[in-house]
């Protein structure tokens, strides 16, 4: 199943300066949680923000020129098709993680949202998603992490 997770705040903000504008530790152990074991998707610039591959997961970073270092776990590709092509062959789940534009380049593809919703306004905040991402989606699940963050589950209609 190909899944989009995000942490996302009131004004659909997800990013500032390449990186999450917030630290939660209760949504950053979900997400472990919950993508370990699982193939991870993310674009060249949040490779880039995480540094190294996330353990106990396929790293699979998709990129159309950018090169990343040979190591274990981790997957240079050059298109969503190519992702899509691979996607039958594991044996696991496929964790859409990230930035903007690799969410976009899958959502038609994307068969499952997994929503954090953070509690916050982030003002200066400049990596959005869009507001109409979940058309089409309906919620079948709702968790409390924390007083403060709830997650959402989304399925395709």
């Amino acid at each position: 199943m190909i899944i989009g997770i995000v942490a996302i705040a009131k004004n659909f903000a997800i990013g500032k300066d390449g990186t999450l504008p917030w630290h939660y530790p209760a949504d950053l152990k979900f997400f472990k949680n919950t993508t370990t074991g699982h193939a991870i998707v993310m674009g060249f610039n949040t490779w880039k923000s995480i540094g190294k591959p996330l353990p106990n997961r396929l790293n699979i970073v998709l990129s159309r020129s950018r090169q990343i270092e040979p190591q274990p776990n981790a997957l240079l590709v050059r298109s969503t098709n190519e992702v899509t092509a691979l996607s039958p062959f594991l044996n696991c789940d496929l964790f859409i993680i990230g930035g903007a534009q690799t969410y976009k380049n899958f959502a038609d593809v994307t068969e499952k949202w997994i929503v954090t919703e953070v509690p916050l306004t982030v003002d200066d905040a400049d990596t959005f998603m869009p507001r109409d991402f979940l058309s089409g989606f309906e919620v079948v699940e709702t968790k409390e992490l924390t007083k403060e963050l709830v997650v959402k589950v989304f399925h395709r209609i």
